[in-house]
Formats: C-alpha cells, structure tokens, sequence
C-alpha cells in the first residue's frame, strides 16, 4: 500500500506548487501586445468603468474563484497558521479546476481577526465571482461567513459546513431508501462545530424533524444553553423533541440514523447493537472515524459511510462544491440560498438510480464524470427561482 504521507511530500517538493497561471492571449507581435496590454487595453477598461458589471464579461472574473484561509482548523491538524494551510488551498484549487473548470485563487490571511478578514475579502471581492471559505475555526467561520456575505455581492459558501451538508443529505436520501425507512427517521448528530451544526440545519430545511444534536458534554438539550454560543444554542432550540438528556450512547438508543463529525473511536459495535434494525451510520471523522465500517456492520448497521476512499459510501465534498460554484457562476448568482444546497442534494443523490442502489452504493463515486454538471444545472435553475441570479 503505498505510503501517502510520503510520497506526497516527494510530490510537492517535485512540483514546487500545484498551480501555475497560463496566459489565454498571445503576446507573441507588436499587435498581440498592443491588444492584450497598452494602449489597447484602455479600451474595455473604460467599459467597466460605466458598468462594472462588464467586469464579468470583459476579464476572468466570471470564473474565478478565491480560496481563503486563516489556517486556524486545518485538516484535522488544528491552528496550524496561514503559510502550512497552502498546500491545502492549492490542492482545493486544484480540485475547482480539474472537476468544475473553475479557476481558483489560494489566499492565506495572516491574521485570526474576524473584522480583518472580513474587511479585506470585502476589499478584494472584485477581481472575483465568488469567495470559498475554507479551514477557518468554529464558531468564527459562522459569524465571518455571515458578515461577509452581507458586505458582498458575490455568493460566499464555507465548504467545511455546507459541502459536507449538502452531501451527508444526499447520502442520507439514498441510504434511507435502502433501509425502508423515511424523514421520520430518529437522526443523532455528534459534533457540534462547523460541520455538525450546517448539516442539522439543512437536514431540518429539507424536512427532518427528529433530531438529536450531541456534542462532547452530550447530549443537547433546548433550554439549557449557558454553556454554548448563540449558533449552537439556535440550532439546539430545533432539535431534541423528546428532551433527552445523557451521553451519546444514550442518544443512539432506538435512534435510525448516527451522523459523526467528532473525533476517533468514539461509537462502539455494543453501542449500534442499541440502535434501530437496519441503522444507518455516517461515521466522518477524519482520518480515523468514530467508529470502523467493520465494527459498525458488526454492530448491525445496514448502511455505513465514511469520509475515506478506502471503503464504499465515501463522503466526500469534491463531489459537491465544483458543481455548485459552476452552477452559481454561470448564473452570476449573489449568493449560495438554502434551496440551491437543497437541489444540489437532490442532484446528486438522483444519480444512483434506484435499481442501482444499495448498502455500498448510496452515492456517486467522485469521479463521476455527471456530477459537475448535474449539480451545476440544478444550482443554477435553484438560483432562478430563488431570485440570485443575474443572467
């Protein structure tokens, strides 16, 4: 098995970057020059100087794309500063190009400051169509996203929240399916953070109603909110229906579903033993799960998805963002609504045909070469009808 650490280290060393920018005009006579600089160059520049909105027709800011990062929740290696969250930010604008023919722009901000952050995205947001935020800690990505998308006209998304949700939906779609059950499902979260808190919202939006929000304390509880910040407090007031209260092992007793965005090893097979027949688990801490794919089908569970490449039902946000910021740019929409996550979920999911599914197929592998545009097509007409689109 080859050792990733490793050589991807070699690799990077090897490339000395992932990116590179390659012209589109030709420089190559006196003419070509004259055409793609000075003094031909004033011309569409006093274009968008009587309509900026030309600046989308007139340069590359229709299809670009800025990836920015503070560096403080990088992977699952923490605060780890702006400048080591590069190769990340490269390899996710990698990722835009090669999956959604998005061009991306890595920017690592070398400040924590939400006020900074936001002020200096919101200088910038004009040379783009639109802001992917990335690896920023809880609870601040909640309010930076906020205030951000307020100070701009272009859509801001937070893959880390709404990528994951709009896939552990789609997953959730199918993987329903297959164990005969429907949105009455009893669903329990674990992790309260960035990931946790965007998937129980959409979930609720989409028309789930029984859910169980834990964090490390434990269970969640309406009404007793001393302890949490006002983005877990709004979510909690929403869930929780029976008012339980104890440990996770509690929360899954009889419950359908168990959606983990927490740390390692924290669900055991005696634990999905107490769950419903036919449990559904999505264990998506990464790289080690809450629980392994063979404890949880040694526990019982039906359906088991991962956040890894190495076994079936990968959860995996590639299979989301490209297709949405395609979509969205090709509407020039003003932002990410709640119903384009909501159709790009449906989206995806409507790729596994029914006769096609079961356990180990709930989603389209990654690779799918569908999934770009089926997931653009249904942000953009989601876009229309939300009333976001420009064009």
């Amino acid at each position: 098995m080859m050792n990733y650490a490793e050589e991807s280290l070699k690799l990077h060393y090897a490339l000395r970057g992932k990116l590179e920018i390659t012209p589109r005009a030709a420089v190559d006579s006196r003419d070509a020059l004259s055409l793609a600089y000075t003094p031909g160059v004033a011309q569409p520049c006093l274009e968008i100087q009587k309509d900026i909105n030309k600046s989308y027709e007139l340069t590359r800011r229709w299809n670009t794309v800025a990836v920015v990062t503070d560096g403080t929740a990088v992977l699952g290696l923490g605060d780890i500063g702006p400048e080591a969250g590069m190769p990340v930010m490269e390899g996710k604008c990698v990722l835009f190009k090669a999956f959604g023919g998005v061009d991306a722009i890595p920017l690592c901000l070398r400040t924590k400051d939400p006020d900074e952050i936001v002020r200096t995205i919101a200088l910038l947001a004009g040379s783009f169509g639109g802001i992917n935020l990335e690896d920023i800690s809880a609870p601040r990505c909640f309010d930076i996203e906020q205030r951000l998308q307020a100070a701009v006209d272009i859509p801001v998304f937070h893959d880390d929240q709404h990528g994951t949700a709009v896939i552990v939906l789609a997953g959730l779609t199918n993987a329903l399916k297959v164990a005969g059950k429907d949105k009455s499902a009893r669903i329990v979260i674990n992790g309260a953070g960035a990931a946790g808190l965007s998937v129980c919202r959409l979930l609720l939006s989409a028309g789930y109603t029984d859910i169980t929000l834990c964090d490390k304390q434990g269970i969640l509880c309406p009404g007793v909110t001393e302890d949490m910040n006002p983005y877990m407090a709004a979510v909690c007031e929403r869930t929780n229906p029976r008012r339980m209260t104890g440990k996770l092992a509690d929360a899954l007793a009889g419950a359908d579903v168990f959606l983990g965005f927490s740390a390692p090893r924290l669900v055991t097979s005696e634990m999905v033993r107490t769950m419903a027949d036919n449990a559904i688990i999505f264990a998506c801490a990464n790289p080690t799960p809450e629980i392994t794919p063979e404890e949880a089908h040694e526990g019982g569970a039906l359906v088991v998805a991962s956040g890894r490449s190495d076994y079936p039902n990968q959860v995996n946000n590639v299979s989301c963002f490209p297709g949405l910021f395609r979509g969205a740019l090709d509407v020039r929409a003003s932002r990410v609504t709640e119903g384009m996550k909501l159709a790009a979920a449906r989206a995806i999911a409507g790729l596994v045909p029914d006769e096609e599914l079961n356990a180990d197929y709930i989603l389209p592998a990654a690779f799918d070469p569908r999934l770009c545009g089926a997931v653009a097509a249904a942000v953009a007409e989601a876009a229309r009808q939300d009333g976001v689109a420009h064009i």
